[in-house]
């Protein structure tokens, strides 16, 4: 695929910068499908399609957390590890100004402003992830380990199960 086939976002242009291979595929993005319309659409796990979550703590401090499609971040374990009172996701309006992507087209590659990036570890054991190039209906393919390239990576262990999964 050429760079004429997927577009050049923010995050594309970051991960070139830094070296990091890709390969870029695009799917009609549907409202609220999240992650489980991206495995169907791309035929791979839920468990590697990865979410950028914008949370923020009780100084209202932003930060991205990289979490499996297929669980949920326990918000009070993850207090706990890097050591605030409470942590809740960012409001669509303060993720937008802190990252430049549209809820849905959230990546942690080219933001806005530079924030700490926290992994769930597992994430890193995987062969490759799917993740967020920057806008609706794209998701890049890497190489995990790759994002030790491109953040100060902090990994956590703060994984649950989805509601009702």
């Amino acid at each position: 695929m050429s760079d004429k086939d997927f577009p050049v976002t923010n995050g594309i242009r970051d991960i070139k910068k830094l070296g990091i291979e890709f390969i870029p595929y695009q799917y009609k993005y549907e409202e609220k499908g999240g992650t489980a319309q991206t495995s169907t659409e791309l035929n791979v796990d839920e468990h590697n399609v990865i979410k950028t979550l914008v949370m923020e703590d009780d100084t209202k401090r932003e930060f991205i957390v990289l979490m499996h499609g297929d669980r949920e971040v326990s918000t009070k374990e993850l207090a706990r590890e890097i050591g605030v009172k409470t942590i809740a996701p960012a409001s669509a309006d303060k993720a937008f100004k802190a990252t430049g992507y549209q809820f849905g087209g959230t990546s942690p590659f080219g933001t806005k402003k530079k924030m700490q990036v926290y992994s769930e570890i597992s994430i890193l054991g995987l062969d490759k992830i799917y993740i967020n190039g920057g806008k609706r209906g794209f998701i890049i393919e890497i190489n995990p380990q790759d994002l030790y390239k491109a953040f100060d990576l902090i990994t956590v262990n703060v994984a649950i199960s989805k509601a009702g999964k």
